[in-house]
């Protein structure tokens, strides 16, 4: 009902967009009513419609019985909904926007795999000419250690001093040693399978005994590795930390605090916790996959801003993990590469320009 007012209502704001932007299943109507119902209508002539997928695992499926009752699709138009034994949300919005994006190149690319797509890689593969992939940005005035209160100590990519009184603080905050030239890894993630926590259960035991490493994960989600990362706190007490939750001011200071950031996900559509980690001059350690592939390189020529690995496998992931503690015991070759993460832009300015691009391109074509 909600798709179907945002349509309905222009003409009586007198308000006529040249394009209606759609963001994931939940408006995934719109295209798919302004196709059916407005496009040839005088007032709504010329409009162009985008559709973004966020994450293409969340499709709006639900039955064939919704299709005349609920939602009100006339039976020759009921197709482009149609897709298996369901109706599909995000099928028919790619069957009737005029362009769909996805939140990173690589994902786009992704998408059109049946390891990624969840069904939907033929018809993203029949309509791969309309999809592109746009980065999303993060909030750098909300995201910014020389300003965020959230912070112990504050601090810049030009004077970096600050970040070891907030590790320090951290440490004590989370009981665990006082060892400042131990590498702390963070991450702050849902606790569930698609961000590469198997892999973490499959090595933790030797990252913990062949490194020197800390160790701290903020975030909540399916209880296999709620538990697991309590056992591990308790196996490695002072080393590793657990806490549970959704507190944006500890999120805040393990991202100031960490020497590494930890994703080793099997998908990640764009993924932010990277972009705010560079930010915050927490080195990321990542699998290349979606958005972590799109903005951290591997540091292994000389030039990248992170650690990377390629294959979803714990011993690559180990194996990146332990060449970043390596190059942490290097202090001068870590400043820079610090500084080169903390110098990236992935502000919303840039993502907004390539959105501006996307619209501009598709009015002056015309479809």
């Amino acid at each position: 009902f909600f798709s179907r007012a945002a349509l309905e209502m222009l003409p009586y704001i007198d308000f006529k967009p040249d394009i209606i932007h759609a963001n994931d299943w939940q408006t995934a109507l719109v295209p798919i009513y302004f196709s059916i119902f407005y496009a040839d209508k005088e007032f709504y002539r010329g409009m162009k419609t985008v559709f973004t997928i966020h994450n293409i695992q969340y499709q709006g499926k639900y039955g064939k019985e919704l299709v005349e009752d609920v939602l009100g699709i006339p039976e020759p138009s009921v197709p482009l909904l149609e897709y298996g034994d369901c109706i599909n949300m995000v099928k028919g919005a790619v069957e009737c926007a005029n362009r769909v994006t996805t939140v990173s190149p690589t994902y786009a690319q992704e998408i059109l795999d049946p390891w990624f797509a969840y069904g939907l890689e033929s018809i993203l593969q029949e309509r791969s000419w309309k999809l592109s992939g746009i980065l999303n940005g993060i909030d750098v005035h909300v995201y910014n250690p020389e300003t965020d209160e959230y912070l112990y100590a504050n601090y810049t990519a030009d004077d970096p001093d600050g970040k070891a009184e907030d590790k320090a603080e951290l440490q004590q905050r989370l009981n665990l040693a006082q060892e400042p030239e131990a590498p702390l890894v963070g991450m702050v993630t849902r606790m569930v399978a698609a961000k590469g926590l198997d892999l973490l259960e499959q090595a933790f035991d030797r990252m913990m005994q062949q490194t020197n490493l800390q160790f701290v994960i903020l975030g909540s989600g399916d209880w296999e590795y709620e538990n697991f990362f309590k056992e591990m706190q308790s196996r490695y007490a002072g080393r590793v930390c657990a806490c549970f939750g959704f507190i944006p001011e500890l999120s805040h200071k393990i991202y100031a605090a960490s020497d590494l950031f930890l994703m080793p996900s099997r998908t990640e559509p764009c993924g932010l916790a990277q972009m705010i980690a560079l930010r915050y001059g927490a080195v990321p350690v990542v699998r290349e996959t979606g958005g972590l592939k799109d903005t951290v390189t591997d540091s292994g020529g000389g030039k990248g801003n992170g650690f990377t690995f390629r294959d979803y496998s714990s011993d690559d992931m180990l194996g990146a993990v332990k060449r970043a503690v390596k190059g942490y015991a290097d202090r001068d070759g870590w400043k820079i590469l610090m500084r080169r993460g903390m110098e990236c832009d992935f502000s919303w300015g840039h993502s907004a320009n390539e959105y501006i691009r996307l619209y501009r391109s598709l009015l002056k074509n015309g479809k």
